[in-house]
């Protein structure tokens, strides 16, 4: 490689909007890099890097016929000259660490790619090739308002004379203001994008002296604007813009907090705009979003216990298992800083899991499964979190009518019967002889019926159903383990503890130091 060489770079994604999205990205050839391929799979990457010779490849993990995990292997045994970035999703890590085990040079999350992150990782490659060294860029002096704006929000370096930003931006005190675009049914945005633009320029023009103001475009569905004021206008700024978002309906506006430092711009949009734009899918009813007239955050949600989730559906205890999840979500739809992404995979999670689970216990799932995607494009495109619940409850209302259809079949109905009694009488001193006699089953085949239908024996699945009592209980914190246990139907608390901690894996007095739950 010579001095000054351009540093190639392949890109390979199953996904042709992310390949084109990485391409302009950057000015690739200014800041050293050049873009030699692309490729949809790691089969066809393989056969491009004989031709094109890449320093760098930037590879997705999951794609068809031969993944990131496969290519960089391959890659690295063969060339192991080649520095590798990996590209990922949220819930992939376990892919993610076996490449690092390869020796690839870093991983970006997809949704959080942005031009900044991609840069700082292509030069991370770069400087592990001793005998590359990048272009020397000046940047010229001369940059226009808007590329200076738009340069410094995609995270370069740049030089710029302040004299000269005092003279278009005068006043003391800055803030930016975003309009969310992306739900409005406008066919033609870029005519809507116009008109909003008139109706701000006019706003302002007319009703707000002392200001200067610049309109700028970093994402096709956010305008953005940098006003300029002095700080006695900031109240009017800021009726301005509720008078504004009022008169628009069907998009969402959203402000910052105030700052004086101009080159502050990239932390404040990305820190602050990006996130109050992000907050209106938690707010879709708020016409304009403001971080001092959000709502106060309700305390950390307490993590979502998916085990305990398909442990109670195998038990078919369907109406616990729904109710806890329909409670997880009340509360995550609350915490408004939660990542929109990470709300939605939440529920596909949900579906998928559910989907999977009923099937395997005989439901009859054909209609579920069959909607399934549908359900997994409806949340990808859901505006709000509302939509998000909706769409939930609807899948939820469909997988009971699998369940109803499953336990009104004649054995069902039996096991159904058996276990509501079981429920009834689990503090009692119960024995499977003393169940079959009360339902007129001979024992031993009352033994082997039960274990049939419900892939649990009878003493199993009734010392389930005490400790999980015994749960609710130790949380509730009042009343000591020894009485816990005769509550729940064991009068030998050794024997009690021994069966907590076989289940549980703790004993129950270090299961509540464990949940601080004294």
């Amino acid at each position: 490689m010579t001095v000054g060489e351009l540093c190639r770079t392949l890109i390979v994604d199953d996904e042709m909007l992310i390949r084109q999205g990485i391409k302009h990205y950057l000015d690739w050839e200014q800041e050293g890099f050049l873009i030699v391929g692309e490729a949809a799979n790691g089969q066809e990457a393989l056969e491009l890097i004989e031709a094109v010779n890449p320093h760098i490849i930037i590879t997705d993990i999951v794609m068809p016929i031969m993944d990131g995990e496969e290519l960089t292997r391959i890659v690295k045994e063969r060339y192991p000259q080649i520095e590798m970035i990996i590209l990922s999703s949220f819930g992939e890590f376990d892919y993610v660490r076996s490449t690092f085990q390869s020796g690839v040079v870093d991983y970006i999350l997809k949704p959080k790619l942005d031009a900044k992150s991609l840069l700082k990782v292509l030069k991370k490659a770069a400087s592990r090739i001793s005998s590359f060294q990048t272009i020397d860029k000046n940047l010229e002096a001369s940059l226009s308002t808007g590329q200076l704006i738009n340069k410094l929000i995609s995270g370069y370096e740049v030089n710029y004379e302040r004299e000269s930003i005092s003279k278009d931006f005068p006043y003391s005190h800055y803030c930016l203001l975003g309009i969310d675009i992306r739900n409005h049914p406008s066919k033609d945005r870029t005519e809507f994008s116009f008109a909003i633009n008139e109706k701000v320029e006019e706003t302002i023009y007319l009703h707000l002296s002392r200001a200067a103001y610049f309109s700028f475009t970093t994402d096709k569905n956010i305008i953005a604007y940098l006003f300029n004021v002095d700080r006695d206008k900031m109240t009017e700024l800021i009726t301005l813009t509720k008078q504004l978002a009022e008169s628009v309906p069907g998009i969402g506006f959203a402000l910052t907090e105030e700052y004086e430092d101009f080159c502050q711009i990239e932390n404040i949009y990305k820190t602050s705009l990006l996130k109050l734009l992000d907050y209106r899918f938690y707010f879709p009813d708020r016409q304009l979003i403001m971080k001092q007239e959000l709502p106060k955050l309700p305390p950390k949600t307490v993590p979502f216990h998916l085990d305990w989730f398909t442990g109670e559906l195998k038990r078919k205890h369907f109406d616990s298992a729904f109710s806890y999840l329909q409670d997880h979500v009340l509360a995550i739809s609350k915490c408004y800083t939660m990542d929109v992404f990470e709300y939605k995979a939440f529920f596909g999670n949900i579906i998928f899991n559910t989907t999977i689970l009923l099937g395997n216990m005989e439901c009859d799932v054909k209609e579920l499964e069959n909607a399934k995607y549908t359900y997994f494009k409806a949340m990808d495109e859901a505006c709000s979190a509302k939509d998000a619940v909706v769409l939930l409850e609807q899948f939820i209302e469909e997988a009971n009518k699998c369940i109803f259809s499953l336990q009104n079949q004649p054995d069902n109905l039996n096991m159904k019967k058996l276990m509501e009694y079981i429920m009834d009488h689990y503090a009692d001193p119960l024995t499977l002889t003393e169940v079959a006699k009360h339902f007129h089953f001979n024992p031993s085949y009352f033994s082997t019926y039960f274990s049939a239908h419900n892939k649990e024996g009878f003493i199993e699945y009734l010392n389930r159903i005490r400790i999980e009592e015994a749960i609710k209980l130790l949380i509730k914190g009042t009343v000591s383990i020894s009485e816990i246990s005769a509550m729940v139907g064991y009068s030998d608390h050794s024997y009690f503890c021994k069966v907590f901690k076989k289940i549980n894996g703790l004993s129950p007095s270090q299961y509540r130091r464990k949940h601080n739950l004294r």
